[in-house]
């Protein structure tokens, strides 16, 4: 199938043999090649446009260019590039050296939508010769300093990153800013959360004439500009149903979307595609694997396990099933703070148990579970088990493999991506010998009136026309955290959740609720003297967005002595800032500095 997308930022083609490293000699040449004019045009910045079109023209390193547009650059694309714009440098904006002297800022943050940029190759990286095309996409990967198409030649080696030779030649960062190039260089720049933030529009939004802090990340995460543009890419160039028809947007669409499906394998590191099946997320997902599996695999007598720690999610599917199949709900305890007891969790285990479900980090407590020693201790008495990773996804490092769950899921509205999106990895032969749970088109290889045989997964569990667009929209979100890295991500965030708690038990009367050692993501808290609806109510007038509920997660309150908390929730882009100023407004709400 021919593939039509935009070059996304860290998509490279694997075309070079692994452990590929270009030569100074070869950079040298490309880039000469690459920033020569031909007869008959001009050069801006870098790039060869024809005089009477202003098309970019001539590019024999199979490098892709785009044309960019904006008001700025009417009439005459020249205006678009001042000649040797430096780095931050907008189209239609006069050149600045102070802009030059930091790499990082290859891109402005206040992008105009639609608007493009274009990149000459900095000092660092001419000390080199590394050629840098203007964008074709509207934004830069704040932390690499480039997300920017580079030629073939140049692409990565299957399983790198495309810019793999300036992460181990030279990062951005300390050594690119003398031009000295480091003995050993980290994968990934240093965390930046204010560099972050400017990938995200929405967080420049104003909420009672303060600006927006982002604090109900549990409940869902807000949107990269990336993951806006590639949707809207979809619809304006890709937009068709899937794998049935002969013409060029059904290929494009296919394309995309089984691409994002194997974005959804890489992140999950699980064995194979066909193991990834698409769905509207979490709950979808647990569903699925109750009314296929479940239904046809537990009987009268049987036991489900599941925890107090559950979303009702993972609670209502079972206690259904249960009751429908004279099954046995049971449930492992917590302590006092909000940890598996694992000696009683061992005790509820036995010949009995058909399936273990639970949580890999609780959305109320945000306790993270010993998942890998849970699943093993359930794998001994033959126990199949579904791993719940809505809100394990976006904070830490999720394998498969490692794990050895036979099913997990997640939802791609909790790591950037768009509602209605996400996944159900499942062991393929659970899939394949599990009936299908829902029947119509693509998920049939032959239909009469007296039989139907379905096929294979995934398509078996994707019946009728699916979320394509966010599918692939859920790809993109993958690849702007696996650019940042996940691992990047779970040690500032670490960072960030001891600071808050720290802060937050500064506050007299406040009590936090799920005070476990290992946590991500999750800062419930109760305020004496206070309702949580008044307490949401005061932080949303400081421009503070929190959840004030039960967060479907009735059990596991109640178990703490509350009907419902106040939840902050951090994410990648969150800052110490932004901790700073709700720990303020609880103070001032605390001293009776609110009228209600």
């Amino acid at each position: 199938m021919s593939t039509n997308n935009p070059p996304s930022p860290g998509a490279g083609d694997g075309a070079a043999k692994p452990g590929y490293l270009p030569s100074i000699e070869e950079l040298t040449r490309l880039a000469n090649e690459m920033f020569s004019t031909p007869p008959g045009t001009e050069q801006v910045s870098g790039i060869p446009f024809d005089t009477g079109t202003g098309i970019p023209t001539g590019s024999s390193s199979g490098a892709p260019y785009k044309v960019p547009h904006s008001a700025a650059a009417s009439p005459h694309p020249k205006s678009m590039a001042p000649s040797g714009a430096p780095f931050g440098v907008p189209y239609g904006t006069p050149s600045s050296a102070a802009a030059a002297s930091d790499p990082k800022s290859v891109m402005p943050s206040a992008a105009p939508p639609g608007s493009y940029y274009t990149v000459p190759y900095s000092a660092a990286a001419q000390a080199l010769r590394i050629p840098v095309l203007g964008a074709e996409l509207p934004y830069a990967d704040t932390f690499t300093g480039l997300s920017l198409p580079i030629p073939r030649e140049l692409r990565a080696p299957a399983g790198k990153s495309p810019f793999y030779f300036l992460d181990e030649a030279m990062p951005f960062g300390g050594g690119a800013r003398t031009g000295q190039i480091p003995a050993i260089a980290s994968a990934h720049p240093a965390f930046d959360a204010n560099a972050v933030r400017r990938d995200f529009p929405i967080l420049k939004e104003l909420v009672n004439g303060r600006p927006l802090i982002w604090l109900d990340n549990a409940a869902t995460t807000q949107k990269p500009q990336s993951v806006i543009d590639r949707l809207s890419y979809f619809y304006q160039h890709e937009n068709s149903n899937i794998h049935r028809a002969a013409h060029e947007l059904a290929a494009r669409a296919t394309d995309a979307y089984e691409e994002s499906r194997e974005k959804v394998r890489r992140f999950l590191n699980a064995p194979s595609a066909d193991e990834i099946i698409f769905v509207r997320g979490t709950t979808e997902a647990i569903n699925l694997v109750a009314q296929s599996w479940g239904r046809q695999n537990v009987n009268e007598g049987d036991e489900v396990v599941i925890t107090w720690l559950e979303h009702h999610a993972n609670i209502v599917p079972w206690q259904t099933l249960c009751n429908e199949k004279g099954a046995k709900l049971r449930v492992a305890p917590v302590d006092d703070d909000g940890q598996i007891l694992l000696d009683e969790y061992q005790k509820l285990l036995g010949s009995r148990t058909k399936l273990v479900s639970f949580s890999q980090v609780s959305n109320a407590l945000g306790t993270v579970t010993p998942a890998r020693q849970m699943i093993e201790m359930a794998h001994r008495v033959g126990a199949r088990v579904l791993v719940d990773g809505a809100q394990s996804v976006s904070h830490m490092r999720v394998d498969m493999q490692q794990l050895d769950c036979d099913w997990f899921a997640f939802s791609g509205h909790k790591v950037f991506g768009p509602t209605g999106i996400g996944a159900l990895f499942g062991k393929s032969d659970l899939l394949n010998t599990s009936p299908p749970w829902q029947g119509g088109g693509n998920m049939i290889q032959n239909v009469t009136f007296e039989k139907t045989t379905y096929h294979g997964t995934p398509a078996r569990f994707e019946a009728g026309t699916g979320n394509i667009a966010d599918a692939v929209g859920l790809g993109a979100a993958i690849d702007y955290v696996e650019r940042i890295g996940i691992d990047n991500i779970n040690r500032y965030e670490h960072d960030l959740m001891a600071y808050a708690t720290r802060g937050l038990n500064t506050v007299p009367g406040l009590r936090l609720i799920g005070t476990a050692p290992d946590k991500a993501g999750v800062l419930s808290f109760a305020l004496k003297g206070f309702a949580t609806e008044e307490v949401g109510d005061a932080l949303n007038r400081e421009g503070i967005a929190v959840r004030a509920g039960h967060h479907c997660a009735q059990p596991i309150l109640r178990h703490f002595g509350h009907e419902s908390t106040v939840r902050p929730s951090l994410a990648l882009y969150n800052t110490y800032a932004d901790v700073d100023t709700l720990i303020a407004a609880l103070h001032r709400l605390q001293g009776g500095r609110y009228n209600f």
